[in-house]
């Protein structure tokens, strides 16, 4: 088994609509066909069950010492990483972790349902894999904002730039168009397939992104977006490499998303080297250096900052 998992390090480290699901459940909602509360966090209770999983992902991870307080305790700390994500608006997207989901199936050569087998096959289960990612690819973010502030100032700017030997940064600069096609909540799973289809198709007809309104108005419930000027670190991870690698005029492929089904068109592309992708870049590059610092000194300090004003019951 060890050895047809590899990379999970680079999964968790690729990194909207909250994905993170409780890990636990609300007293009322334990069954009593023999499961065990292990810890309450602030409410939220760790079962057994779930204790069961983190110790066969702590072993599928190959971490060291995986016992069940290791287990529980990394469990603690991911119901207050998820709180506070929520509470700071910083999670990933439904989408993003489906994303690296199928990423790390395929870098693993596995399609995400033999994946999914896997993991269940582990006593880990896909479910309680997703929700791990999903905490794992959003909290940096939540200690950037924190720690890192939203937006550089000038003098920090500049002081980067200095550092740089006074050149900044270049990245690419995409102005994108948003080709959705519109699915009803009630409708979602009926007529997913037919649209599809209808997206496939339309995309060899697209007209590029001036006719994009006159296009969508030839076809039933599509609407376009001008999303206008994003700079190659803002790209959303789902869409990045097909967008990097499409020409001006060309289109991603299709997805089916939380607004139904979509593809993305891009309008132009340019190199830019000014303040604002100065800024982006330098920001993207201390996300990541986060991200790949599994002891950084910020996130540790937030985490014992979250646990002295919380609740934690450990039984």
């Amino acid at each position: 088994m060890m050895t047809k998992i590899t990379n999970l390090r680079s999964l968790v480290l690729g990194a909207a609509a909250l994905v993170i699901a409780a890990i636990g459940m609300p007293n009322a909602a334990l069954s009593a066909s023999g499961t065990q509360i292990k810890a309450i966090v602030n409410g939220v209770v760790i079962t057994s069950g779930d204790l069961a999983k983190r110790i066969a992902f702590l072993r599928l991870r190959g971490t060291p010492g995986n016992s069940p307080k290791l287990a529980r305790e990394e469990l603690v700390n991911e119901v207050l990483m998820r709180e506070e994500i929520i509470r700071t608006g910083n999670s990933v997207s439904t989408v993003d972790v489906e994303a690296a989901f199928e990423r790390f199936a395929k870098n693993n050569k596995m399609s995400p349902s033999q994946l999914t087998q896997v993991l269940g096959k582990a006593g880990v289960g896909a479910d309680h894999f997703k929700a791990y990612v999903g905490v794992q690819m959003s909290w940096p973010r939540v200690v950037q904002a924190r720690f890192g502030g939203q937006k550089m100032s000038n003098a920090d700017l500049a002081e980067r730039i200095r550092k740089d030997g006074g050149k900044k940064p270049t990245t690419t600069e995409y102005i994108l168009q948003q080709v959705v096609f519109v699915i009803p909540e009630s409708k979602r799973g009926k007529i997913t397939g037919k649209r599809k289809s209808e997206a496939d198709a339309s995309r060899k007809r697209y007209p590029g992104c001036e006719q994009g309104k006159v296009f969508a108005a030839t076809m039933k419930d599509v609407s376009i977006i001008n999303i206008g000027r994003i700079l190659g670190p803002q790209l959303p991870e789902q869409w990045k490499a097909e967008i990097e690698e499409a020409s001006v005029g060309g289109t991603t492929s299709v997805k089916v998303t939380e607004k139904g089904v979509e593809y993305l068109a891009v309008c132009k592309k340019r190199e830019v080297s000014d303040d604002l992708a100065a800024q982006v870049v330098y920001q993207a590059t201390d996300l990541e250096k986060a991200e790949k610092d599994s002891a950084d000194p910020d996130s540790k300090k937030y985490l014992e900052e979250l646990r002295k004003r919380s609740q934690i019951e450990l039984r």
